[in-house]
């Protein structure tokens, strides 16, 4: 018996104990769903990339583009404060021009020229689109502005649009222009939502979807007693007409746009699906894809840029290492020349003379001595019917007085000379 009552002990005990320890698991569960939840709508925590979750008609969510995550690590170490100097809260102007001064700390803002981005003010009169600005040190003039009452939000934002949500990193004043009105004048009290991206031209996807958010409860907060007036908060997104909800404070990325025109539409309601009504809670903006448009946040999204190349638009003045690639020098092998033969200028070169001898018969002499053939005939006749000639020395007076030679012409030698007058003329 007493076998069988410590046997029923110890597995009660052994039931106790697993029961305890199925509550703990089940506390730390939902204790930890309660602080992440919290987490993801504080505005003094780095936000992380979300899973693709998003799915409605053509549009989907997808992972932010692998170089942005990359070089968002470079800016998570600031924390921007902003500030509006000018205009003061509920001034009145008695003009239509207003000069806006900025200041922001803990974060430097510049443009890098090669690649034109880099971290700056987004600036938004009442509700209009976001004015970008590079150098907060020179005032921002606003003209033709109408009469009543504006309002100014201004927001540090990374390079690539996306906004940086810790606290003090927004600030807002409202101005009037001649009188008061009710326009533009968002509750203080209430949450108000301000639609950052997207806005303008893109030409790659996906395309960031961003918003700042002010004066809305925790989710944690919100959720506690369901029976309090604090009303907890989502986003209605619609794009195209195709609607979904989120409840998360941090950037998105989406495909599933039209080529052209898109337009997309911000809305912040409350935990039972009714819209917050404030000043610039339900805001619409027109979008433009343009694939074939090649800028530097197209690359970027596309990784046509590596992180190297694109890190300028993160650190001022930063440059790009570009790694030499060493030179191979060959020696190059040694081959037998050939001798050198000496050039010949063409004016030098000369045709090798032919010479022929040619017999004495063959050889004809110059014009001017040519001689007939019939007076050589003629020579040749009287030259053997001449009698020998015999030698007679000369006396000594011949030698000191020759005697005058007659030339007697034969009868021959006259008709000879006379054909050859006949034949000249």
């Amino acid at each position: 018996m007493l076998g069988l009552k410590d046997r029923a002990i110890s597995m009660k005990n052994i039931c106790f104990y697993l029961l305890l320890i199925c509550l703990s698991w089940g506390l730390l569960s939902c204790g930890e769903q309660k602080i992440s939840d919290s987490f993801q709508s504080s505005p003094g925590l780095s936000l992380k990339p979300v899973s693709a979750t998003i799915s409605s008609g053509r549009l989907s969510e997808v992972a932010p583009p692998e170089v942005i995550q990359q070089l968002r690590k470079s800016l998570d170490r600031y924390q921007p404060q902003v500030s509006i100097l000018a205009p003061r809260a509920e001034e009145v102007f008695q003009q239509t021009t207003v000069d806006v001064k900025l200041q922001i700390r803990d974060l430097p803002t510049f443009k890098d020229e090669q690649l034109g981005m880099g971290p700056h003010l987004h600036l938004i009169l009442d509700n209009e689109p976001y004015r970008a600005v590079y150098d907060s040190d020179k005032p921002i003039t606003l003209e033709n502005l109408a009469p009543g009452t504006h309002t100014l939000r201004v927001f540090a934002s990374r390079p690539w649009d996306e906004s940086f949500k810790n606290e003090r990193a927004y600030a807002q004043t409202t101005f009037h222009i001649l009188t008061k009105t009710n326009d533009n004048h968002p509750d203080p009290t209430l949450p108000l939502l301000t639609y950052n991206t997207p806005q303008g031209t893109y030409g790659a996807e996906p395309i960031a979807l961003d918003f700042y958010l002010t004066h809305a409860p925790l989710h944690l907060v919100a959720q506690e007693n369901p029976e309090d007036d604090i009303k907890d908060w989502r986003i209605r997104v619609t794009i195209n007409g195709e609607s979904f909800t989120i409840d998360e404070w941090q950037p998105i990325y989406l495909k599933g746009f039209q080529k052209g025109n898109n337009w997309v539409q911000l809305e912040l309601l409350d935990e039972d699906g009714n819209n917050l009504e404030n000043a610039f809670n339900n805001t619409v903006r027109l979008v433009t894809y343009e694939p074939k448009q090649k800028d530097t946040l197209a690359k970027l999204v596309e990784g046509k840029i590596s992180v190297e190349e694109a890190r300028p638009i993160v650190e001022a003045g930063y440059r790009a290492k570009v790694v030499p690639i060493p030179e191979v020098i060959e020696t190059p092998a040694v081959e037998e020349k050939e001798p050198v033969k000496p050039e010949i200028k063409p004016e030098e070169a000369t045709e090798p003379e032919v010479t022929t001898e040619l017999p004495p018969s063959e050889i004809i002499p110059p014009p001017e001595t040519e001689i007939p053939k019939e007076r050589e005939l003629a020579e040749k006749e009287s030259q053997q019917s001449k009698p020998a000639a015999t030698y007679t020395p000369p006396s000594v007076t011949e030698e000191l007085n020759p005697p005058t030679q007659e030339i007697i012409e034969t009868s021959e030698e006259k008709e000879t000379k006379q054909l050859e007058t006949d034949k000249i003329e």
